[in-house]
C-alpha cells in the first residue's frame, strides 16, 4: 500500500534559495532510491494560531516561513529501504548538502495512505 512521509519545518527567509537546492538535491536522491513523488511547498497562507498551528508546531520566528512537504512511495518497505540508502548517500551528507534550516524543530512522520482522489 502507498506510503507517505510528511514534513513541515521552519526555513529562514534569506535561505529560501538555499532550501530549494537543497531540496532539489534530495529529491533527486529520493527518486533514485523509489520515491514516486516528492514534493515541497513554500508557505504562503500559513496563519498564526493560538493553542496549534503550523507556525506554533515549528516554532516558527519572524524571519522565517513554513514549509510543508511529503514523499510518496509506492510501499512503506521501499521507503524504509530508501531512506536507509539516502541516509548512507554522500549527496545527503552535511558537509555536501547542508541543512539551510533547524533540524531540531523539523517535524516529520510516515503515514499509510488511506486514499488518494
Amino acid at each position: 500500500m502507498t506510503y507517505v512521509d510528511g514534513f513541515v519545518a521552519a526555513v529562514p527567509n534569506k535561505n529560501k534559495e538555499a532550501y530549494l537546492k537543497h531540496a532539489q538535491i534530495a529529491s533527486k536522491v529520493f527518486k533514485e532510491y523509489g520515491a514516486l513523488k516528492v514534493v515541497d511547498c513554500w508557505g504562503e497562507d500559513v496563519p498564526d494560531g493560538k493553542h496549534t498551528s503550523f507556525p506554533l508546531a515549528v516554532k516558527k520566528e519572524v524571519d522565517e516561513t513554513v514549509l510543508f512537504g511529503w514523499i510518496i512511495w509506492p510501499d512503506k518497505t521501499t521507503r524504509d529501504t530508501a531512506m536507509q540508502k539516502a541516509m548512507e548517500d554522500p549527496r545527503m551528507q552535511e558537509k555536501e548538502n547542508p541543512m539551510p534550516f533547524d533540524g531540531k524543530r523539523l517535524i516529520y512522520g510516515g503515514f499509510e495512505m488511506m486514499f488518494e482522489v
